[in-house]
């Protein structure tokens, strides 16, 4: 093959409607997603093979890709949330999953991110609800968040949602990192640290199951600590966008217990930049069978991805659709 060359989304626009030989011209389109052993990294990677479909693949109807027509999507590792929303807003990621609350924040330039509003994020899809996992070492246990001063703490990679969230939440009972021994780590290098008894305590937002604690609670063995309904009210009061939700006993080996935890969306975000034709064939393949197919077969949240709950919360948050995805869900009859 010829080198590749990235072609814009105008141009993408037209070679729809062209003929196969500007068809064949590919897009490249960068997903940013999260650590690999988080969730954002697996089901970024299952949206960018459900919308891709590269030049020269086998059509759709005839058992290939059923994506957008000449679209090379590539699921991307990063710190997430905050870092993949400043990559969509400066236009160095096309695309990237982050939490609704980080989302929110940036968009208008509010809380941590005062006077520095990311006018341009604009939202394709509510994905599925992130549980908040705090993970203690085996056999152990603690009554509130209180009882982490003092401790080493694994609050989560500078550039992610969970830690811009939880370091609000532990502002409420008094935690700061002047009184905690904060480890800013990804959620892979925190589950190791855990395990060689290097952490007492870490915190990470992901849709369950996680792969880097299933390692955990099947090699060392771990805790999750389970939040009274009074301690999830507090937390809802502040950061509005966690809202009580629930882990099931059995998911992880050896927590055979309900855990109760605030949770946040999952979004998939792009740039206003981004012509609106591009995101609505995006959009599209997002929620067509094939798709379907591929999110139901591969991480256990990609049931909960549904055209369904794409809406979820959005209208509300105060961050735009992009016109793209907003056209396709009227003409799907899930938007006035």
């Amino acid at each position: 093959m010829t080198l590749l060359k990235k072609i814009t989304g105008a141009a993408l626009a037209l070679s729809l409607g062209a003929g196969t030989a500007l068809a064949q011209e590919p897009t490249f389109f960068r997903i940013g997603t999260g650590s690999a052993g988080g969730t954002y990294f697996p089901i970024g990677g299952t949206i960018a093979n459900g919308i891709s479909a590269p030049p020269g693949s086998r059509p759709c109807d005839e058992g290939g890709q059923c994506g957008v027509p000449g679209l090379i999507a590539i699921a991307q590792s990063t710190t997430a949330s905050v870092f993949n929303n400043t990559a969509v807003q400066n236009g160095e990621l096309e695309a990237g999953m982050a939490a609704a609350d980080v989302t929110r924040s940036m968009y208008m330039g509010s809380g941590k991110f005062e006077g520095k509003p990311h006018e341009k994020l604009r939202i394709v899809a509510n994905l599925y609800p992130e549980d908040l996992h705090l993970v203690l070492p085996k056999g152990q246990s603690i009554d509130s968040l209180a009882d982490l001063e003092g401790k080493r703490v694994g609050i989560a990679q500078a550039g992610s949602g969970t830690q811009v969230a939880v370091l609000q939440m532990l502002e409420k009972w008094g935690i700061t990192r002047d009184n905690i021994e904060e480890a800013e780590l990804n959620n892979s290098q925190s589950a190791e640290r855990l395990a060689d008894g290097q952490l007492d305590a870490y915190f990470y937002a992901a849709g369950w199951p996680v792969s880097a604690m299933v390692q955990l609670a099947t090699t060392k063995g771990m805790e999750l600590h389970s939040f009274s309904d009074e301690d999830l009210a507090i937390i809802n009061e502040a950061v509005p966008a966690y809202i009580p939700s629930s882990i099931p006993a059995g998911v992880y080996e050896g927590i055979d217990y309900e855990v109760k935890t605030p949770a946040v969306s999952a979004l998939l975000n792009v740039s206003s930049d981004l012509d609106e034709e591009l995101v609505y064939g995006i959009t599209k393949a997002l929620w067509n069978d094939n798709t379907r197919k591929l999110l139901d077969n591969g991480h256990a949240k990609g049931k909960q991805i549904t055209p369904d709950t794409a809406l979820d919360g959005v209208m509300a948050l105060g961050v735009p659709l992009h016109p793209g995805a907003e056209r396709f869900y009227k003409e799907a009859g899930l938007l006035e």
